[in-house]
């Protein structure tokens, strides 16, 4: 991506000075960036660094831990998610979450995709139809699974299972979608289709994605954010992150020097 592309990016999240605590254990220190609309943002950084901790602060799911507390704002076009009049469901409605292992329910995938719009009320059994194919058409998935939509979602592959689940996120539509290491418990074939699937699902969706895998990092992301003991050491172009980094931690982390 070039700089002309990159000053034309509209920013859809705002991380502002953001510190988050388990405890008195600090998670997080003072951590500010922006995440663009339509683009791929990677958080890497070695196990322990915060990655999961900060994504999971971007849909709430934090707030299940008693011990967490968070100092900060994150606002999500201009509202801050944090703020006492912001319903933390509907935060998890408009940033879908996929988690590291894959977690369908133990019912149909169709039962399994159509769970979110049933819940939002919908009952319509031809608008229901209509929700799961397209989430599964998204999730590149349609095509393997149409003809058997009310076998158990535990007969599918790990990979199908990851991409169902992305499927089941898509079908609440959200407007961000965050990926905590979608492909840590996968194959190389199975991690090849969910990476083409993230380029593609970035025509209309931002997305946020979680990896151990610096190699991942590069292919498919835009942007990357590199912490390091709960801070933010850097954060550019993923290109420039990998090309020309302007920190000597972030080098001789994606160098392999240590992680």
């Amino acid at each position: 991506m070039n700089h002309e592309q990159l000053d034309k990016v509209d920013t859809i999240l705002n991380v502002q000075s953001l510190n988050a605590w388990y405890g008195t254990a600090l998670a997080l220190k003072d951590i500010s960036f922006n995440i663009e609309r339509f683009r791929v943002t990677a958080l890497i950084g070695p196990s322990g660094c915060g990655k999961s901790t900060l994504i999971r602060c971007f849909n709430r799911m934090n707030d299940f831990i008693p011990t967490f507390r968070l100092a900060g704002q994150i606002l999500l076009e201009g509202e801050d998610l944090y703020s006492p009049a912001v319903d933390p469901v509907e935060v998890r409605l408009r940033l879908g979450m996929v988690f590291q292992k894959q977690n369908p329910f133990p019912k149909s995938i169709y039962e399994n995709v159509a769970y979110g719009p049933r819940i939002s009320g919908i009952r319509n059994r031809l608008k229901l139809d209509m929700i799961v194919e397209d989430s599964l058409k998204k999730a590149a998935l349609w095509d393997e699974v149409k003809d058997k939509l009310k076998d158990n979602a535990y007969t599918l592959s790990g990979g199908q299972q990851q991409r169902l689940c992305i499927a089941r996120t898509l079908a609440i539509e959200p407007e961000v979608l965050l990926l905590d290491e979608p492909c840590s418990a996968l194959d190389p074939i199975a991690t090849g289709k969910i990476e083409e699937l993230i380029l593609e699902l970035k025509a209309n969706y931002t997305v946020l994605i979680v990896t151990h895998n610096m190699q991942q990092a590069a292919r498919v992301s835009d942007f990357t954010a590199f912490l390091y003991l709960g801070e933010l050491i850097e954060f550019d172009a993923t290109e420039k992150i990998f090309t020309n980094p302007g920190d000597s931690r972030t080098e001789a982390y994606i160098t392999g020097k240590f992680g």
